[in-house]
């Protein structure tokens, strides 16, 4: 992971992007339908559910940190840091996916460039896999 702390370093000075309520998954049955339906992709500290969709522009992510991985300020905490990793690391406009990031107990404690590293990541797997999907259909 060369390079991480200056990585991150520079994608703070990016403090111009803005998480629009647009961009995000709210309701419980796009929740299900990525779970049920979509692809995952596997990393250290989280695995991300993503499928395709057919109305809509770009991105939209959602977050799902069950009570097993603490207690609410823990939670809290992991969202918010999950929050600003997407804020910092997604692809504008991106392709027309939902996303589903499920974060494991070792998010707590990882260093921020690496959480940076693994989204990024994500979002590269994703952004290929749309490739695919447009390539065939």
């Amino acid at each position: 992971m060369s390079g991480s702390p200056q990585r991150a370093a520079n994608l703070y000075a990016q403090s111009g992007k803005k998480n629009l309520r647009g961009g995000r998954l709210l309701r419980h049955a796009d929740f299900e339908r990525v779970y049920k339906r979509g692809r995952r992709h596997f990393a250290a500290h989280m695995t991300a559910f993503y499928m395709p969709r057919t109305e809509g522009d770009g991105l939209r992510v959602g977050f799902t940190v069950g009570r097993v991985l603490g207690g609410a300020v823990e939670r809290n905490r992991m969202k918010r840091r999950l929050r600003e990793c997407v804020r910092l690391c997604r692809p504008v406009p991106g392709p027309r996916m939902d996303v589903v990031i499920n974060p494991k107990k070792t998010l707590r404690t990882v260093d921020f460039s690496v959480l940076i590293e693994e989204v990024t990541r994500a979002f590269e797997v994703i952004g290929r896999s749309a490739g695919e999907k447009a390539a065939k259909g």
